[in-house]
């Protein structure tokens, strides 16, 4: 499955065509498709289900001047007409957040964030999340198999999201329902109405919460978020509502594929497992070179080119909506030799891998995903050394939904003591 494409012989037309039509063959194993683009069309031009003209970006160098580009905008409200189509009315209660705008707004909404979502709340975090990943490990079978993602991997990061920002933990599921209908919607009337009502759902949830926190505070990021202002005020409402959302959706789906695809990656590759196993900086160091190897957040949420802008021989159009391939950048040769080759003695890959973005939209969130991601590996292999898949590394099965949020497996299964 994992060798459906071969990037050899294969041509721009046929690459630009395989990454529109996000089949099964390319969701699978993307990679070859963007190695063609990089060397035959490094800006091109997608046909993608929702109709608006779409630029995809795969180059290192590119992807890094694009995502620090002022001239392409954040801001999907001034690309009324192209947002409209792709997500409808419903969504805009929620996207009114730092990922959504431009300076000056999003250096108000970062820094009021920024102020609250400290480096030193999130490791005030490191024993809960510990407290978290034994708690769920504890209650996973260790002679049969198991989905991990289900029972490990998306419960670790949800819990810790939920209990950074407040969200009692009897209202977690529903709102991890809600959540996961809105990364895996389409772009047909049936998929549209569902995305209507999760939104909708979540948005009144949200708001609710926010009200109890006004009446009862507490200790929790959102408590925080409530009364904190700058020199420019307080939040409003209606930038609370979508400020929790976005720390409550990028919070724990990104972190929850990215812990998939490494534990998968790791149990695919022995030698790589043991030296991450060495002491806590080899695991800091394999955690980096996983999320070049195989980030989850695969591209760029949407910008929209505010004016026609030229990158390298292409002209985008103003107004045309633009995408930067992460996962492409990360494994440009120009940039990362042997880019196809898992290493975690990599040197210099903190520093250089794009899986947190670049430039004013650099993900707040990097450390607390980084925290989870080596208390969650170093855990489970520590406690489980012999683990090992329960189906062969190229049968895994990986998310398929059309133009799925996020890279990842839709199942991972594993026993965790197979002796």
């Amino acid at each position: 499955m994992t060798q459906a494409f071969a990037s050899e012989g294969m041509s721009s037309e046929e690459a630009a065509a395989a990454a529109s039509s996000c089949s099964r063959e390319f969701r699978a194993n993307p990679h070859p498709v963007y190695a063609a683009l990089r060397e035959a069309a490094p800006v091109c031009p997608l046909s993608p289900p929702h109709g608006v003209d779409t630029y995809l970006i795969t180059r290192y160098d590119d992807a890094r001047a694009a995502l620090a580009d002022p001239r392409l905008s954040k801001d999907m409200y001034g690309a009324i007409d192209a947002y409209h189509r792709i997500f409808g009315d419903s969504s805009i209660a929620l996207d009114d957040n730092m990922l959504f705008s431009d300076p000056p707004k999003h250096t108000r909404l970062r820094r009021i964030v920024g102020a609250t979502f400290t480096p030193k709340r999130v490791e005030s975090l490191r024993e809960q999340v510990q407290k978290i990943t034994d708690g769920l490990l504890d209650r996973c079978p260790a002679s049969e198999p198991v989905n991990l993602l289900t029972e490990f991997c998306f419960p670790l990061p949800l819990h810790v999201i939920c209990e950074l920002l407040g969200v009692p933990e009897n209202e977690r599921k529903q709102a991890q329902e809600w959540s996961a209908t809105v990364a895996q919607t389409g772009f047909g009337p049936e998929a549209r109405q569902k995305l209507e009502i999760a939104e909708g759902n979540l948005r009144d949830y949200l708001v609710d919460l926010i009200a109890r926190k006004r009446r009862e505070p507490d200790g929790a990021l959102l408590s925080a978020l409530v009364t904190a202002q700058d020199q420019d005020g307080a939040l409003t409402d209606g930038e609370l509502v979508s400020t929790a959302w976005v720390l409550l959706f990028a919070g724990h789906k990104s972190t929850a594929y990215q812990i998939g695809n490494a534990v998968y990656h790791l149990l695919s590759r022995p030698e790589q497992k043991r030296l991450a196993m060495t002491d806590p900086e080899a695991m800091a160091a394999a955690v980096e070179e996983i999320f070049r190897f195989e980030t989850s957040v695969e591209n760029s949420t949407f910008r929209y080119a505010k004016e026609d802008i030229k990158i390298r021989d292409v002209l985008i159009p103003k107004g045309a909506l633009v995408q930067i391939s992460l996962t492409s950048a990360n494994r440009d040769p120009e940039m990362f030799p042997e880019p196809d080759r898992m290493d975690i003695e990599r040197p210099n890959v903190q520093a250089t891998h794009l899986a947190f973005g670049l430039g004013p939209h650099y993900c707040i969130g990097a450390p607390l995903a980084r925290l989870e991601m080596q208390i969650a590996l170093g855990t489970l292999f520590g406690r489980h050394p012999d683990m090992a898949l329960a189906v062969a590394p190229e049968d895994a099965r990986w998310l398929t939904v059309p133009f799925p949020a996020f890279r990842g497996l839709a199942e991972l299964p594993v026993v965790l003591d197979p002796s």
